[in-house]
């Protein structure tokens, strides 16, 4: 038992203390919620004008231009996998840029955009027709009433959604070592190459990525029950 625990803090001192090797998971930490924090900006505002675009219709009823070009963004984005996404904008369509995290904040907020678009468009939908009603009488045109009145009782049944689309971010941008950045999981891959244990690095990384995680859950969690709160007054 002494020598197993002997090898582990030998092995926890090799992947994290020996030459300041925790240095660079804090800084490929600082990558990876770097990339998903403003991915997560991105795909909300992307999110909520293609919710609102697929929602458009035209007097007859029938669905505009722009909510068949909603449709085909979700669909092509939805139906194809974020590491090709990724390799197409840093190898096709941004290959003159050498900033991977410009390109992996863009790829990720399209993607995260496809995906809260279903989840604004889900929270419009929740939003009893009597608010809209309610506004038009009041004299506001559509548009104010959708801003003022539709979209914020939107968001905040769309809130915890959103939030779990902010922690598969976390864990989708592991995949950012594609573009050359050195984010939390290839730097555990990189120390784990160096010092030819890979058990160590990489648990460690899983241990990080958890926690983290698990907090932004139960950040998320009291949040929703305070909003319920909030509903039963």
């Amino acid at each position: 038992m002494a020598d197993w625990l002997s090898s582990i803090a030998q092995k926890f001192y090799t992947a994290f203390i020996k030459a300041d090797r925790w240095k660079l998971y804090v800084k490929g930490l600082g990558y990876t919620m770097e990339i998903s924090a403003f991915a997560a900006l991105l795909g909300i505002v992307l999110g909520t004008i293609v919710a609102l675009m697929k929602l458009s219709h035209t007097r007859s009823g029938k669905p505009t231009v722009w909510a068949h070009i909603a449709d085909i963004y979700i669909d092509i984005i939805r139906g194809t996998p974020s590491v090709l996404q990724l390799l197409i904008m840093w190898c096709v369509i941004m290959v003159s840029s050498k900033n991977g995290v410009l390109v992996s904040i863009i790829t990720f907020g399209i993607n995260s955009g496809a995906y809260v678009a279903e989840i604004i468009r889900s929270g419009i939908l929740a939003v009893d027709k009597g608010q809209t009603e309610a506004g038009r009488a009041m004299g506001l045109s559509q548009a104010q009433t959708m801003a003022y009145i539709v979209l914020p009782q939107a968001f905040k049944n769309a809130l915890p959604p959103i939030g779990n689309e902010f922690i598969t971010l976390i864990k989708e941008t592991a995949i950012v070592g594609y573009v050359g950045l050195s984010d939390l999981t290839r730097a555990a891959n990189n120390i784990s190459a160096r010092t030819y244990e890979a058990f160590m690095p990489l648990f460690g990384a899983a241990v990080i990525y958890f926690v983290i995680t698990k907090l932004l859950s139960v950040l998320l969690g009291k949040l929703e029950r305070r909003m319920r709160r909030s509903d039963n007054r």
